[in-house]
C-alpha cells in the first residue's frame, strides 16, 4: 500500500511539474515600468492565416487570366520538399508584390483547413492567398494544371498575363531559374529599330 501511495505521489509531482513548465513557457518575464520587479506577461497568440476551401470550379477561377502574371504553388504540410521551399515562396511573394500574383493551393486533408495548414502558414509569415483544394476528381484537377503532371508535390506553375504557362517545376523549386522567368515576364519587350 505504501509503495502504491509513493508511486502515485511521484506521478502526481511529475505531472504537476510538467504543467508548471508548460505554463512558464507560455509566459515571458519582463521588467516593470520602474525596472525593479519582473512581471509575467502572457505570450501573444499566433494569428492563423485564412485558408479558403476550393473545388475544381474554384481552381479554374484561380488560374483564369487577369492580365498579370500568376505563380501558383501546390503543396501540403506532410510534404518535406514543400515545407522546405516555402520560405523561398514567401520571399518571392514579398519581393514581387504588386507585380506578380502568388497563391498557394494546399492538398492537405479538408480536416486540416483550420489547424495544420493555417498554423504552418502563420509560422512561415505567409501573406499570399492560401487555398485548400477538396475535390472528388483529383485527376481532373491535375489535368487542368498540366497534362503530364502525375500529382506529386510540390508543383509550381508560372503563368503569363494571358494565362499561358511560362515556367513549370514539378519538385522543389530552383529559386534563381524561377526568378529569372518571373523577371523575363515582367520586363518590357525589347523594341527593334
Amino acid at each position: 500500500m505504501l509503495v502504491r501511495f509513493l508511486m502515485t505521489a511521484t506521478l502526481l509531482a511529475v505531472v504537476y511539474d510538467g504543467a508548471l513548465a508548460q505554463k512558464a513557457s507560455a509566459t515571458a518575464t519582463i521588467a516593470s515600468a520602474d525596472g525593479t520587479a519582473p512581471v509575467a506577461a502572457k505570450a501573444a497568440p499566433a494569428i492563423l492565416s485564412k485558408v479558403t476551401q476550393i473545388d475544381i470550379v474554384g481552381l479554374k477561377k484561380l488560374i483564369k487570366p487577369t492580365g498579370r502574371p500568376l505563380l501558383i504553388n501546390f503543396w501540403a504540410t506532410w510534404c518535406p520538399p514543400c515545407t522546405e521551399e516555402f520560405p523561398d515562396l514567401v520571399k518571392i511573394d514579398t519581393d514581387y508584390r504588386g507585380k506578380l500574383d502568388v497563391i498557394t493551393v494546399s492538398l492537405d486533408d479538408l480536416a486540416d483547413i483550420d489547424s495544420y495548414v493555417p498554423k504552418f502558414l502563420a509560422e512561415m509569415k505567409a501573406e499570399m492567398p492560401a487555398y485548400l483544394l477538396h475535390t472528388k476528381d483529383e485527376g481532373a484537377a491535375i489535368r487542368l494544371i498540366a497534362k503530364d503532371w502525375s500529382g506529386n508535390l510540390p508543383m509550381t506553375v508560372l503563368y503569363d498575363g494571358s494565362g499561358s504557362v511560362a515556367y513549370m517545376r514539378n519538385g522543389k523549386i530552383r529559386v534563381q531559374p524561377l526568378r529569372d522567368n518571373i523577371d523575363k515576364l515582367l520586363s518590357p519587350p525589347a523594341t527593334t529599330k
